[in-house]
């Protein structure tokens, strides 16, 4: 049985950030439209390899496979934030889309655009809620 956690895209990040530091080749996540729509982006940003759908009788997850780089040791993950948190949303219009990193790392940002790059984000003029950064 699943325990149900007040904050899935932590819990997702979280997730993805324990496997990484103990050199696991997947991780498994509970599906939900905002986290697949996250897998894409770090699909698209070369963050992680791949994801697949797994159907588990009632329940669906996202199995994300990591990405390394020469060795295991060679993380292409170095960090992830939750930065919007269920008591503490944060947004940010147009103007104050922040950068990661100097433009190094990603922010996600959820958008009525759907969820995209703080880059995407940038060019189509809109802002919305900061939902993490990668780096």
């Amino acid at each position: 049985m699943a325990l149900t956690t007040n904050d899935p895209i932590a819990d997702m990040l979280t997730r993805i950030r324990n496997a990484n530091t103990a050199k696991h080749d997947t991780v498994d996540v509970p599906a939900s439209k905002m986290k697949i729509a996250i897998a894409n982006i770090l699909v698209d940003e070369g963050y992680i390899a791949k994801y697949d759908l797994v159907e588990d009788g009632n329940f669906k997850t996202i199995r994300i496979t990591l990405k390394y780089g020469k060795d295991k040791n060679e993380k292409i993950i170095s960090g992830l934030k939750r930065i919007s948190k269920p008591g503490l949303r944060v947004y940010a219009n147009k103007e104050e889309l922040p950068k990661v990193l100097g433009g190094l790392g990603i922010a996600i940002i959820s958008t009525n655009k759907g969820v995209i790059t703080d880059k995407e984000a940038r060019a189509q003029g809109v802002g919305g809620e900061v939902l993490a950064f990668i780096w």
